[in-house]
């Protein structure tokens, strides 16, 4: 997914790591808990790429019962369309992935109250997923997405997929 610019289209909220725990709190003033599925999108394959799977081990070690996509398990473009028949009847779902965007938005969060678009960024169609939507800027966008997405710090991406873990954790009020 490609983040170009803020507020285009769906809502998309530019948050902070402060920010993140509000949108889950949000999230969770809204549905009980225990009907929220994360869907945790990326590979461990891919420095940049490997946001989501590392969200969600690191959401499993919360507690969060119903997690898709982890660093034993990766939910990734493709296994996408499988994997989504794992999501139980009835569940919210969060689907949380890597982008690209502007330098200036790199290490912030996209949140829509809208699905996401995964793997735009690297040029594949794959189905919109989510009814909430979470897009971590791991790096600035470029000419060859795919790349950048293969040399992107591994530093900045496990700080960012552990601030999205706290963060939910906060929002849902579990602790490890």
């Amino acid at each position: 997914m490609a983040i170009r610019e803020q507020g285009q289209g769906g809502g998309k909220r530019k948050l902070d790591a402060g920010g993140l725990t509000a949108f889950f709190r949000e999230i969770r003033g809204l549905h009980k808990p225990e009907k929220i599925t994360f869907l945790c999108i990326g590979t461990d394959r891919s420095t940049g790429d490997s946001l989501g799977p590392l969200t969600g081990s690191q959401l499993l070690e919360y507690g969060f019962p119903h997690v898709i996509g982890t660093l034993p398990s990766p939910c990734d473009a493709n296994n996408l369309t499988k994997r989504m028949i794992e999501i139980p009847s009835g569940h919210i779902v969060i689907a949380v992935d890597a982008c690209l965007g502007p330098h200036a938005a790199v290490g912030y969060y996209f949140a829509s109250m809208e699905p996401l678009h995964p793997a735009k960024s690297v040029g594949l169609a794959l189905p919109a997923v989510g009814h909430y939507s979470l897009a971590a800027v791991v790096d600035a966008n470029g000419p060859k997405p795919y790349r950048t997405l293969q040399t992107t710090p591994l530093n900045r991406v496990m700080g960012m997929a552990g601030t999205i873990a706290t963060a939910a954790a906060a929002g849902f009020g579990l602790s490890r």
